[in-house]
Formats: structure tokens, sequence, C-alpha cells
């Protein structure tokens, strides 16, 4: 058997997100192939990053790979709408539509950025992917929980 053949594919949950590599018996390394790396997912914050000092209100813009924005009640495979979690300690039901409340801003437009008014202090950020009906994939795409300060 060749050294370079590839016997075993993993999944690692990295930046959110579950990614597909392929691990190597002989070298012990993990490979991304090519065609493993069109299909990865991910949902990030384009603005703000992790630990920015911001002032109010604030710009927020997502970011989206491997996947479309679509408007909510658009029933299109491999799409959905941002949620946007402020403040939030635990994760709303992954089986139920996402709550819409000020904890849990809904962008069922389409959207791909906000401003939002916040007042001064620590905060924290996540976003959360829905689906046509406002509830999360299987399994859920769910950004990096980052945390800003408002000046």
């Amino acid at each position: 058997m060749p050294k370079d053949h590839v016997i075993l594919r993993q999944y690692i949950f990295k930046d959110g997100c579950f990614t597909p590599f392929l691990f190597n018996i002989y070298t012990s390394m993990y490979i991304k192939p090519h065609f493993l790396a069109q299909n990865e997912k991910k949902l990030y914050f384009i603005s703000p990053t992790n630990g920015e000092t911001v002032a109010s209100p604030v710009v927020v813009k997502f970011g989206i790979k491997g996947m479309t924005i679509v408007p909510a009640g658009e029933d299109k495979p491999m799409s959905g709408h941002h949620h946007l979690l402020i403040n939030v300690d635990s994760l709303p039901d992954m089986n139920m539509p996402i709550p819409a409340n000020k904890k849990h801003l809904h962008f069922g437009k389409g959207e791909t950025d906000t401003s939002i008014t916040l007042p001064k202090g620590k905060h924290t950020l996540q976003l959360l992917l829905g689906n046509y009906m406002h509830v999360p994939h299987k399994p859920p795409l769910l950004s990096e929980k980052i945390e800003i300060t408002v000046k």
C-alpha cells in the first residue's frame, strides 16, 4: 500500500462547524483535500471582530461560506437566513423556531448586515443560521461567540 494512501475520513469540530478531513495513517497527518473544502460550511462575523472596542450604534456584518442566504419562507437546499444572538447565555432549542426578541434578532429578508444600539460595556454576539421556517439546520450552523466592548 503506498505511503500517501488515505484510508480514514473524519470530521473535526472547528470554527463552529464540523469540517471533513482525511487522515493518513502512515504519516499521522490530517489532509483537507480540495473536493472536501468545497462542502465546508461556515458562519462568521466580518465585523466587528472578537475583542474589538466599538461605538454604538454597532455596525455588524455577517459572513457565510458554503451556503446561500435567502429570505425566510424560501425553501431552497443549502440556504437559510441569519439570526443574531445578543448576550445569550444558552442557545435556543435547536428543534424549534428561533425566538424573536431583543436577544434573538431575525434577518428574514436575507440581510447580511445591521446596525444595533447597545449600551456601554461588554457584550457577546453569535450568529445562528435558520432555515425557511426559522428552525436551525441539522447540524446547526453557528458562528463563534465573540465579545465586544461598547465605549
